[in-house]
């Protein structure tokens, strides 16, 4: 980077109280083949008001009439500035150097010796130049992953937004057509004395009856209606499905009372709790599943745990791995985050969000038993 910077014009703030030292450091940067600009101030007023005019290297005395280097080092600092600070004076000693160099000056010089001047000046400015490089890739990277962020979590809002208008078509339109045809097969099946007729409007029945069924859980797996009578028996309504489907035992342990959930909490929690089961019913091999959801600190947590054959460090490394990122980036919608952990014992997921504690929701206020799904249709 040497090349460019000395190709440009480099502006330099000089404070100097001596106009010979001024001109003889201003002979040693030409002589050395810089082309600069520079100003020379000897006061700490006139110091202060020349910091804000954007210098590429500021050189300094050490000692100056009632004014020092190091004060001005610090005035540097304070004013957030990041520009290179070379103190070049004619009586500093080893110990004051080594502490402005801790306090962030780039270099020190002797000014009986100013061989070092050029090489100095050009190393700090290149590392400095270096440094705010690297300070604006990492604010870019910083902004391309929040811009990323963004992005991901109105995906995953537009998706619950999409599957909940299909669910409510499945219900309203598809559900209510096949439940009318049921009853209308079931009329004609009571109104028929045809043993044949009675048979097909029979197998076609059990047809429209599976229809319905497939209809549910489509409709279940797009929208949980069940959210609608509060997180806590969603987890218990989910939590029995699994154990019946899969006949494994699953423990569910819930608070004595929750607070009132924010927006989008309960569903990213049963989002969670759902994609937890159903990979451990395809992979984990698991006999228990337990399930807690607790709050303390103002901090939800729902935690997911089984004793299968836990996964492996290379199936948590797989590139594509789009559960596990889905589930983190699930969380982070509602400012929370996952934590997996897995071995020869099983897994374990915990999912936590910050909560703004609102009034507590009694549990003991939902339907007793098995919570009943709201989205199911009449029954013939």
């Amino acid at each position: 980077m040497a090349g460019p910077i000395l190709e440009r014009e480099l502006r330099v703030l000089h404070l100097e109280d001596s106009e010979f030292d001024h001109q003889l450091l201003v002979a040693h940067l030409r002589r050395g083949g810089l082309r600069v600009q520079i100003h020379q101030v000897d006061s700490e007023a006139d110091f202060l008001a020349a910091l804000g005019m954007g210098w590429d290297v500021i050189l300094s005395d050490y000692n100056l009439p009632g004014f020092s280097g190091l004060v001005a080092l610090d005035l540097l600092k304070a004013s957030g500035r990041d520009v290179p600070f070379i103190l070049v004076s004619g009586e500093i000693g080893e110990d004051t150097a080594v502490e402005a160099m801790r306090n962030g000056a780039s270099d020190y010089l002797l000014k009986n010796n100013l061989a070092r001047l050029v090489p100095a000046l050009l190393h700090a400015v290149e590392a400095t130049e270096t440094r705010r490089a690297r300070v604006r890739a990492d604010r870019e990277l910083g902004e391309s992953k929040q811009r990323l962020r963004e992005l991901a979590q109105h995906l995953q809002t537009s998706i619950e937004q999409e599957r909940a208008a299909i669910a409510r078509e499945i219900h309203d339109d598809v559900g209510g057509s096949l439940t009318a045809l049921k009853f209308d097969l079931a009329w004609i099946a009571r109104h028929s004395t045809s043993a044949e007729v009675t048979n097909r409007v029979n197998s076609a029945l059990e047809t429209v009856t599976l229809a319905i069924d497939s209809s549910k859980r489509i409709m279940h797996n797009l929208r949980p209606a069940i959210l609608e009578q509060g997180l806590v028996a969603a987890l218990q309504w989910i939590a029995s499905r699994f154990e019946r489907r899969n006949g494994v035992a699953c423990e569910i342990r819930l608070p004595a009372s929750t607070p009132e959930l924010p927006a989008g909490v309960p569903l990213v929690a049963y989002r969670t709790a759902q994609e937890a089961l159903t990979n451990i019913s395809k992979h984990a091999q698991a006999t228990r599943v337990q399930l807690d959801l607790s709050l303390a600190g103002g901090v939800l947590s729902l935690e997911i745990s089984d004793n299968g054959r836990g996964l492996s460090q290379e199936d948590l490394a797989k590139a594509r791995s789009f559960g596990i990122r889905g589930l983190h980036e699930r969380a982070s919608t509602v400012g929370g985050w996952v934590d997996l952990s897995s071995g020869p014992a099983g897994t374990t997921l915990i999912l936590s969000v910050p909560l703004n504690t609102a009034a507590a929701v009694d549990p003991n206020a939902l339907p007793g038993g098995e919570p009943n799904d709201p989205s199911e249709w009449g029954e013939l």
